[in-house]
Formats: structure tokens, sequence, C-alpha cells
């Protein structure tokens, strides 16, 4: 039952996103049918031209978040989902002629590892001013628009069948039950993953003890999957035993029919990625990406997440966050340098890499 909800629910998202995301950044710098672009300054924003936006969450909630914002500012935009480890990879190798104006959701560290790059355009929103200082960077190259922690899912019939309780500590995930049932996304790709290896660092207590327990969870994972949701949709259809996502895609998959989910919070620490939104330099739609930014940090713009099954914790104190989000103040939460993380990501995905997928 859950997997034929899990079916048709992508099924209705296929038709949206064929109706909504045009056909890629091609169409990113069209005006849309019927405005008369470049017909002067009094024309409204949106005849002057088309926004582009790479997004890092999940489909349905992108293609939601671009028509919401469509209907309401009047600006004709398109979208593209992807990874925030791809989408960073795109913007990088775009540079000289940028194909999007706006990257929209995805790891703060992954913003600040495109901002060293100088990827990113400065722009501090108005509406940023309530958020907390700690969810944004203080030159304006990214705001963050919500949190999430991670977890893991862990397949009931699995551990059943197997005698065993679901994880819950790092550790727990070495039992030798678990070898090749083990699930995560790749770093590279991937800002869940990458958020997951970081904290893995700091738990352990050093960058040495972190990569001996990654050396050792390696022979545990059956695949690392692109995607840093993919773990609890495989685990959910008993693809695999656990895997190691963040908590609101866990809750979202719950909430769609996989009853077959578990989720544990590792007690001896967890990370959270801050989900953040910039705008990408040398856009040639300066003013509506600013436009965009404004509407996604808007209480209106980030609880729209919650329609459409998305259970982030939100950043912006006057939006109302989802009821089954995970409460924060309830887990163990690790001291989480986004900075620091940034910083070091080419360098630490660049060593797993050699030292652990080999």
């Amino acid at each position: 039952m859950g997997k034929k909800k899990w079916i048709s629910s992508i099924s209705a998202l296929t038709m949206a996103a064929l109706l909504f995301t045009g056909c890629g950044s091609s169409g990113g710098n069209t005006a849309a049918p019927g405005n008369n672009a470049g017909s002067g300054d009094a024309a409204p924003a949106k005849s002057q031209s088309k926004l582009t936006v790479y997004i890092g969450f999940q489909e349905d909630h992108a293609v939601a978040a671009i028509k919401k914002f469509t209907e309401d500012t009047g600006i004709e935009a398109n979208m593209i989902r992807m990874s925030a480890g791809e989408i960073l990879a795109k913007v990088r190798a775009e540079k000289d002629n940028p194909q999007a104006d706006v990257w929209y959701g995805g790891p703060a560290d992954t913003f600040v590892q495109a901002t060293s790059e100088g990827l990113l355009q400065p722009y501090k929103s108005p509406v940023a001013e309530k958020i907390d200082a700690k969810y944004k960077d203080p030159d304006g190259n990214w705001t963050g628009v919500y949190v999430g922690a991670v977890g893991f899912a862990s397949n009931k019939e699995f551990l059943a069948k197997k005698g065993l309780e679901a994880p819950k500590k790092w550790e727990d995930l070495l039992n030798p039950a678990f070898k090749g049932e083990v699930v995560m996304a790749d770093p590279a790709s991937s800002g869940t993953a990458y958020t997951a290896m970081y904290t893995v660092l700091k738990v352990m207590g050093s960058e040495e003890k972190g990569f001996e327990y990654l050396n050792k969870l390696h022979p545990q994972v059956q695949q690392y999957t692109t995607s840093g949701a993919a773990p609890g949709r495989m685990v959910g259809m008993g693809e695999a035993g656990v895997g190691i996502l963040f908590a609101h895609d866990i809750i979202k998959y719950q909430e769609e029919g996989f009853d077959s989910l578990e989720m544990t919070i590792p007690e001896d620490g967890t990370g959270y990625e801050t989900g953040s939104i910039g705008i990408i330099k040398n856009t040639k739609n300066e003013e509506l990406a600013q436009k965009f930014v404004d509407w996604a940090l808007s209480p209106a713009g980030q609880e729209l997440g919650k329609t459409v099954g998305s259970f982030q914790n939100l950043t912006n104190p006057d939006a109302v966050g989802p009821e089954q989000a995970v409460n924060l103040s309830e887990i163990n939460t690790i001291d989480y340098d986004v900075v620091e993380a940034g910083k070091e990501r080419q360098r630490l995905i660049d060593k797993w890499s050699a030292e652990v997928k080999k």
C-alpha cells in the first residue's frame, strides 16, 4: 500500500514537473508567452525575463515553490532540480556564462564553498533581518531558509527478521548484522551525505578517528546514491536495512505511506544542514533574483513546504513550521560550524573518495 501510494505520488510529480519546469536552462532567459519583453522601464517585472532557479530539495516542493512564486509575484520562472553537489558543479562549469539566476536549497556549507570560489553574488534581503545570524552569511552571499537534522531510517521488517533494534548511535551501524544493508549518498554529489560525513568527524572527536570510522562503515554500505533522500525510499521499499539521511526526508516518506520506516536520531550527536538560498554571480536577472530571495525567506515562502510534505524547521521566526518536524531542542545536536564545513568541504570529499570509497 505504501509503495503504491508513493508511485502514484511520483507520477503526479512527473506531470507537474512537465507543466512547470520547461525544458531546462535554455529557457531561463526567454520572455514568457504574451509578454512584451524589453518594452521599456515602465514594463512590469514579469515581462522583463524568465527566472531560472537551480533547486536542491525534493521535486514536489520545488515544483510547488516555482508555481506559488509566480502566483504571488507574477514573475515567470523555470526550475531545475539537482543535488547540492551537482548544483555546485554546474554553477562552477557555467561561471563564465551563467545559465541560472538563483540557487535555492541544499546545505549552507556548499554555499560557503561556492562563495570562496566567487560563484555567488551578495544580497542582503530586508526579510533576512529577522533571521538569526547563525543561519546567514554576514556578507549576504547566502541565507538560511530551513534547518534539518541527520537521522537513521530503518526497515521494521528487516529489524524484526534479524532480531535487531534500530540503530541509536553511529557505532551501531558497524554491527555485522548491518553488513551490506546500509545506504547513504555520495558526499561528492550530495549535500546530505557531506553533512553526515562532517558530523561523523565531529562526533568521533577528530578527523583521524572520523575517517577510521568511515573506513569501518564502508563494508557495511550497500550503495552510495547520488541523491541524499534516495536512501529513505530504498529502505522503505525493503531494498536495504538502514539509511542515513535527513530526518525531514524520513518523515516525508513515512507520511507518504512507508509505514515500514522507523526513524531514530543518533544519541551520541547529530549534525544538521542550514538549507540556504543565494544569487548566482553575474545573473542576467538580478532584480528578479532578489525578488525570489525575498519571497523564499518570507513566512509564505517558508511555510509552503509543509503543504507538500517537506518537514524541515524554518528560519524565519514569523513562519509557522510543520507539526511533524523534529524538535531540535530535544535531540543531541553537535556544534556544526557551517563556515568551517564549507571551507574544508572539497578537501574532505577528496580525502573520502581517495581513502574510503576508492
